[in-house]
């Protein structure tokens, strides 16, 4: 069967590609073998953060190279690590106040509202939204719309005052989840268990099962 295909370029040079490929299998299609970049493949991990533009178009375009179809007159750089400023803390030691941004990550204070971030996000998340819940230190709210950051930089590399988005939003998480949220009982027990060795013989049992039981067991668990 014959392939429409589509002429791309990954890094300055030109191929021919099946039209119906994503970026990241396009690049394996042409001789690529990649061993940077590459994670889950799904979407899930941010290791293959993309840069692109089209011919002919002046917008720069975000991506991850394992959701985005290739297309005609695309021209491809990936980016599979950013340089983020990211700081050392101790979380025992840490308080969940304003001054925490303030002494860790003071640079989101020089935010010019540009909103280049929220428009790089590969997830669309309102970045600078949530840039500004920090600043304000309403850390509950910059966990809940920072909750699907993939940490893949493209954020930070459009970011005119050198802010390490996905670290800020980290710690955000880190400090609702330690501090703000309540506390789960059963989750600590188990937690403890687990530290303890109690749970071993459990996880032994579930490793030596056939893939496809392991894979039912997981979709019928309990939500709560």
């Amino acid at each position: 069967m014959e392939q429409n295909l589509v002429d791309v370029f990954f890094f300055g040079k030109k191929y021919s590609v099946p039209e119906n490929l994503t970026i990241m299998t396009a690049m394996e299609y042409a001789g690529y073998k990649l061993v940077r970049g590459c994670g889950c493949r799904n979407g899930f991990c941010g290791a293959c953060a993309t840069i692109y533009r089209i011919k002919g178009d002046n917008e720069l375009k975000s991506c991850l190279a394992c959701q985005t179809k290739v297309e005609e007159g695309m021209y491809v750089a990936t980016l599979p690590f950013f340089p983020l400023e990211k700081k050392q803390y101790d979380m025992e030691n840490i308080k969940p106040t304003e001054q925490v941004m303030m002494q860790l990550y003071p640079e989101i204070y020089s935010c010019i509202g540009c909103n280049a971030c929220t428009k790089a996000c590969t997830q669309e998340l309102n970045v600078m939204q949530y840039i500004a819940y920090a600043q304000r230190g309403e850390f509950d709210k910059c966990a809940e719309e920072s909750f699907d950051c993939v940490m893949c930089g493209v954020c930070s590399s459009r970011c005119p005052a050198g802010i390490s988005h996905p670290q800020v939003a980290e710690l955000a998480r880190r400090i609702n989840g330690k501090y703000l949220q309540p506390q789960t009982q059963h989750l600590i027990d188990r937690v403890n268990e687990i530290n303890e060795g109690k749970c071993e013989e459990l996880i032994q049992a579930i490793m030596n099962k056939p893939l496809e039981e392991i894979k039912e067991l997981y979709n019928s668990r309990d939500f709560e």
